[in-house]
């Protein structure tokens, strides 16, 4: 069944109007009158409706039913990711809403190549929030993961954070299903440097506001590996897959 995220209050048996982008989508599909879709507002859980009527820019469903489902992890991980080259940041997000993480936070490190003028970053923030969507939508997900503003690391890292935050270096001394498996599971951030890795004063940086230093194990994982690999190593370990 077609799932949607439909960014308005849902209730059960309401009479509800499409977003334009999700009926252009409905539209491409080729779906009929009496057809069930899935949607979501990322309130929680889920409803199933039946298109009502479709006109040429407007299309209404009826909320037939309502599931309580949540596939949400039972710890929130939020990855910090320092930007990549080209188009590895979309791979990035799209495989790590698929994976559970709770948040994300895209960063300006030294010695990222990519830099963005306020203008581009607010198109790629936009751009971004439609990845989110539509892997949500994909994945099953019932709650839209938060997508934090682009901050420059120095800046960022100095901010007050309850949870706990990791910074992946080569130069650490244990790894993280080393440590993990001596943890429960709990709330993390964890920080991934750009192709070239974290400066060594930014790891210090990071370091000196209570940061906890990890590898990936013995092999340099690329930046658009490194964080996935994480995510996917806490959930194995923690129970999350």
């Amino acid at each position: 069944m077609p799932r949607f995220f439909c960014s308005q209050p849902l209730a059960l048996g309401a009479l509800v109007t499409l977003p334009e982008a999700v009926a252009h989508h409905i539209q491409v599909l080729r779906l009929q009158v009496g057809a069930a879709v899935t949607l979501f507002n990322g309130e929680g859980g889920e409803y199933t409706a039946i298109l009502a009527s479709i006109e040429k820019k407007r299309v209404t469903v009826e909320l037939k039913a309502f599931s309580p489902l949540e596939v949400e992890l039972p710890y929130a991980l939020t990855l910090a990711q320092a930007l990549p080259e080209a188009s590895k940041m979309d791979w990035i997000i799209e495989k790590a809403i698929e994976l559970g993480v709770a948040g994300f936070v895209p960063l300006a490190a030294r010695r990222c190549v990519v830099r963005l003028s306020a203008e581009r970053a607010e198109k790629k923030m936009a751009h971004w929030q439609g990845i989110i969507v539509s892997a949500s939508e994909q994945s099953g997900r019932n709650r839209l993961a938060h997508l934090g503003q682009l901050h420059d690391f120095k800046d960022w890292i100095g901010q007050q954070d309850m949870h706990k935050r990791v910074i992946f270096t080569p130069r650490a001394t244990q790894s993280l299903p080393d440590w993990a498996r001596h943890q429960p599971p709990q709330a993390l951030t964890l920080m991934v440097g750009p192709e070239g890795g974290f400066s060594e004063e930014e790891e210090e940086l990071a370091l000196s506001k209570g940061a906890l230093a990890l590898s990936m194990g013995p092999r340099i994982l690329r930046t658009e590996t490194a964080g996935l690999a994480a995510v996917a190593a806490l959930n194995a370990l923690w129970g999350g897959m």
